[in-house]
């Protein structure tokens, strides 16, 4: 301990621990929030207001460890709680009250009104300013979803599967989602469930460090585009897995990458599933991203694309020539072109038979929520300077791997992105895909299906109807 007497020294005065650093050491023992925010709070029915704390909800370590740990904690309790059901779970809607019913009414009025005068070639923005006000009503009432649905039309394209693929049975998922009931030879029953684990394909051999053993011949393009399409991945496998059971398979999933920074999904399972079918969907899954061909650089280093305010696109610098649009490029694809990026899973995964309350249980759900107070990248560490190139050579192709239709890399390959906009460069998106913690994984941490707790009423903020908190300051 230092003891300050008098005059001190530097070197003293550098040795004296920082006080807001041991307000947050004392918050972090104490399990309390680092990072609060302050809310006034009014009473509705006396108008009285008074100020209250609550805490941040971060779910990094990082940012606030005790605010990660309780959102661990929450996950780890969500996941326990609805992997081994027994009964189905009751997620039938609460009927309409009359106020929701006439909001639906006074929609469906507007939305006459309006076609009426959009057929007589009228000008719509007033009932269109109706219509969004409306649906803000319909969502103040207590409902979900839209009455209509305000996303573009969708480009359709050919849904014969491809030929290296193998064919599944499909069939009507039912809505039962709890596992099967199993009877031993002593007349004991026991339901059990599943632990599986799913990767990406190889790219190379790798060490015990997750480093490729010939980074040359390592494949970084298909792992940085497996890595961007993961996520999409990950849902046509359990759309195909509820298709080939033939019933509504509940999981709660987990991201993490590996050592060698592919990604990898851990999944908790209800009821189970065998190896052979979990094989067999494996083989069957993939997932075909139709975007533009990006395989041949137009535009590098200092010879970029210019943009023209007069028209609001982008031209070649050298013959001034107005780039290809997105859609005009999606239109360009013919019939015998080949997909941008093909995913699929590896064939090797893991699958373990879990009973509830057993010990396996439980290590199974901290392997789940482990590394869920950390990003992507914190997950693994890295130590040696083969680790450090190998993560550098990923985070480079990332950079300029396009990750959605309206990424500026885009433009590298001669091609406007989709709502193209000034001051767009190759390397420069700010996606988080393209982020060296993300890995280039853009896509929540965890995934649960909807069916999974069978809970349905949740109070996260402590908002009562008697109490209505505001920012303060």
């Amino acid at each position: 301990m230092t003891e300050v007497t008098g005059r001190t020294t530097r070197a003293q005065r550098m040795a004296m621990p920082l006080a807001r650093e041991v307000v947050k050491d004392l918050a972090v023992e104490h399990g309390a929030c680092i990072r609060p925010i302050q809310l006034r709070r009014t009473n509705l029915d006396t108008g009285e207001q008074d100020t209250v704390l609550v805490p941040c909800g971060h779910t990094l370590a990082h940012v606030c460890p005790s605010c990660a740990e309780r959102a661990r904690s929450l996950r780890a309790a969500q996941c326990r709680e609805g992997w081994h059901l027994e009964d189905e779970p009751d997620l039938t809607p609460d009927p309409a009250t009359d106020d929701q019913k006439f909001w639906i009414e006074t929609r469906a009025e507007a939305q006459v009104l309006r076609d009426q005068a959009a057929s007589t070639g009228q000008d719509t923005a007033d009932l269109d300013e109706l219509l969004t006000e409306l649906d803000e009503e319909i969502t103040n009432a207590g409902m979900r979803g839209k009455v209509a649905s305000a996303k573009p039309a969708r480009r359709h394209r050919s849904t014969r599967r491809r030929q290296d693929a193998p064919d599944l049975p499909r069939r009507k998922v039912s809505p039962r989602t709890v596992g099967k009931t199993y009877t031993a030879p002593d007349g004991k029953t026991f339901r059990p469930s599943l632990f599986v684990t799913l990767t990406c394909p190889s790219y190379g051999r790798v060490g015990e460090d997750g480093t490729p053993a010939d980074p040359a011949a390592y494949d970084y393009d298909r792992a940085a585009r497996d890595a961007l399409t993961f996520a999409a991945l990950f849902d046509r496998f359990i759309q195909n897995l509820r298709r080939y059971l033939g019933y509504d398979l509940q999981y709660f999933a987990a991201i993490e990458p590996q050592r060698r920074l592919a990604p990898h999904v851990h999944l908790a399972i209800r009821g189970t599933v065998s190896r052979a079918e979990l094989r067999r969907v494996l083989a069957a899954t993939y997932h075909q991203v139709w975007w533009p061909d990006a395989t041949e650089v137009k535009y590098g280093g200092d010879e970029l694309p210019v943009w023209e305010e007069a028209i609001g696109c982008y031209l070649d610098p050298a013959t001034g020539e107005i780039l290809p649009t997105w859609d005009e490029a999606l239109d360009a694809i013919g019939p015998e072109d080949e997909p941008w990026h093909v995913a699929r899973f590896g064939v090797r995964f893991d699958a373990q038979g879990v009973l509830a309350g057993s010990k396996d249980a439980s290590r199974c759900i901290g392997y789940l929520t482990k590394y869920l107070t950390k990003q992507v990248g914190d997950c693994h560490q890295v130590q040696t300077p083969g680790q450090h190139n190998h993560a550098a050579r990923l985070a480079e192709v990332l950079r300029y791997q396009p990750c959605s239709p309206r990424c500026a890399n885009w433009l590298r390959y001669g091609i406007q992105p989709r709502n193209a906009r000034p001051g767009l460069a190759p390397g420069r998106c700010k996606g988080k895909a393209h982020d060296a913690d993300h890995l280039g994984y853009a896509g929540r941490r965890v995934l649960i299906s909807r069916k999974w707790s069978g809970k349905r009423d949740c109070n996260l903020n402590g908002v009562t109807p008697e109490t209505e908190e505001t920012p303060d300051g």
